[in-house]
């Protein structure tokens, strides 16, 4: 008889299961859409810039049979910066906590070098079990698909190989069902209510964060950093409303001249990111928002190990 089939399975009566997965990969793989999209809702903010994620952050998704806690990490990349390896650090300190490690490759883009260094350094975490994701279905042909499932079944013995596409949907379902079948039989981690552990502060933070990205494209992945500093409640005009909600922020660049970036002709780019950001904060918190935005200089933050300390890093 085979091993496996005296495993209790998930579903069957009794047998709640619950554990922690991680999605890695190269940068742009959509690690953090495939986080949203499976606890439902927008818990990691998005961007096609290289190494956007620089927390571990915790998204919830509640099922009738289990608990998937997706653990939203920086991308493993070659360090720079102190930031960098502190990042490096991170990863490497949630991936050998993890049951499962989902490895992203997209279907549209030829396996490569950071693929098959990441694929190795999968070594390193042998407590987790592996599963081979493959991103962005919707953006391929069937055979650029066949072929990309070949090459990874070349790369390991995977405990699951899933092609799935965030944007459509197309396989979550699947792929939920693949990864908690792979968790221990565990009573729920989280309150039924829970959809991330970050705080709401942190959570405005980088929603403000991926506002600046987004507007300022070429120039500034990197060098930007988000503080919530205040908020001050306003009383409401209407009894049993809520009053508008004024939040105070500072964005952190290294540089006098990215400072200019941000901030842009006559204040227009700085203006934009604050209606861009206020939006999804609005959404967020389902009440009005005042924000406030300052961009100030922190000469090198990526390299000073106080400034890292002062930023949360």
């Amino acid at each position: 008889m085979n091993g496996s089939s005296t495993e209790p399975q998930a579903g069957a009566a009794g047998d709640f299961r619950a554990g922690f997965v991680s999605f890695v990969g190269r940068p742009n793989v959509g690690k953090s859409t495939l986080t949203n999209a499976l606890v439902g809702e927008k818990i990691a903010i998005t961007s096609p810039k290289p190494q956007t994620t620089r927390r571990a952050i915790r998204g919830i998704a509640h099922r009738p049979d289990g608990q998937l806690i997706i653990v939203d990490t920086p991308g493993i990349h070659r360090p720079r910066t102190l930031l960098g390896e502190r990042l490096n650090a991170l990863v490497e300190s949630m991936l050998g906590d993890v049951d499962v490690i989902g490895f992203c490759v997209p279907a549209n883009e030829k396996l490569g070098p950071g693929d098959r260094f990441i694929n190795d350094r999968l070594n390193d975490f042998p407590r987790a079990k592996k599963v081979a994701i493959l991103t962005k279905v919707d953006e391929a042909s069937k055979s650029e698909i066949f072929d990309q499932l070949l090459l990874l079944g070349e790369l390991r013995e995977w405990d699951a190989v899933v092609p799935i596409s965030s944007v459509t949907r197309e396989q979550l379902d699947i792929l939920s069902d693949e990864l908690l079948a792979l968790m221990p039989v565990s009573p729920p981690l989280y309150d039924d209510e829970a959809s991330t552990d970050e705080t709401e502060d942190d959570r405005i933070a980088e929603l403000i964060r991926e506002a600046a990205l987004r507007e300022a494209r070429e120039e500034l992945p990197h060098s930007l950093a988000v503080t919530v500093d205040d908020r001050e409640e306003r009383e409401a005009e209407e009894e049993g409303e809520l009053g508008l909600l004024e939040l105070y922020a500072s964005l952190y660049v290294e540089r006098d001249s990215q400072k200019g970036i941000v901030i842009g002709k006559g204040g227009s780019r700085l203006r934009q990111i604050g209606e861009d950001a206020r939006r999804e904060i609005e959404a967020l918190l389902g009440r009005r928002v005042y924000l406030s935005l300052r961009v100030k200089v922190m000469k090198e933050w990526q390299r000073d190990p106080k400034a890292l300390g002062r930023l949360g890093f």
